[in-house]
């Protein structure tokens, strides 16, 4: 029977998650499995993998072979790394002390990594959300700035126009003045 470490399809049309599983290789993908193992969540950012790591390096030492994309997910949660330094302590070329250190160093830096990136993705949506902020002010200035313009030109032209109606009615009293006084 071949065993294999593979992921089981769940969730949604276009918003899948999977459950890494150790089945057999005749099985269907969402069908029966042995044991599952965790799950990985690709929606998130970044993945979100949940990892019984013990139980998949015991099913990677019996002989259970992992498919592609659980390899990297293997790789990426360290099982793998750890499976390589225990042939290195059966083979007697390094300490299992030595082991455990470079095990512990590697998931320092790793956890490191991540909480980096993690960081970024906050700063850059800080940053894009400044940015939106800054260019929302900007437009409204410019509103403001054409309102204000127009709201000016409108006093301007009321303006003008009181002032025609003004020497207008100041003719007309001429007028009427200079044609009373003519008819007198």
């Amino acid at each position: 029977m071949a065993v294999k470490i593979r992921l089981q399809r769940h969730g949604k049309k276009n918003f899948a998650f999977f459950h890494i599983v150790v089945a057999d290789s005749r099985s269907p993908r969402d069908g029966r499995f042995i044991e599952q193992l965790g799950s990985y969540n690709p929606n998130t950012d970044p993945a979100t993998i949940i990892l019984d790591g013990e139980r998949a390096l015991a099913w990677l030492n019996v002989g259970a072979q992992p498919t592609l994309v659980t390899r990297r997910i293997l790789s990426y949660e360290g099982v793998l790394l750890r499976k390589h330094l225990q042939k290195g302590v059966e083979k007697g070329a390094i300490t299992q002390e030595q082991a455990d250190q470079k095990w512990n160093d590697w998931k320092a830096q790793r956890d490191a990594k991540i909480k980096a990136k993690k960081e970024g993705l906050v700063k850059d949506a800080a940053e894009k959300a400044k940015a939106a902020l800054a260019a929302e002010k900007k437009v409204n200035e410019e509103r403001a700035a054409a309102l204000a313009k127009k709201a000016e030109e409108l006093a301007e032209a009321q303006r003008k126009a009181a002032e025609e109606a003004a020497a207008k009615a100041a003719e007309e009293a001429a007028e009427a003045a200079g044609e009373a006084t003519a008819e007198a």
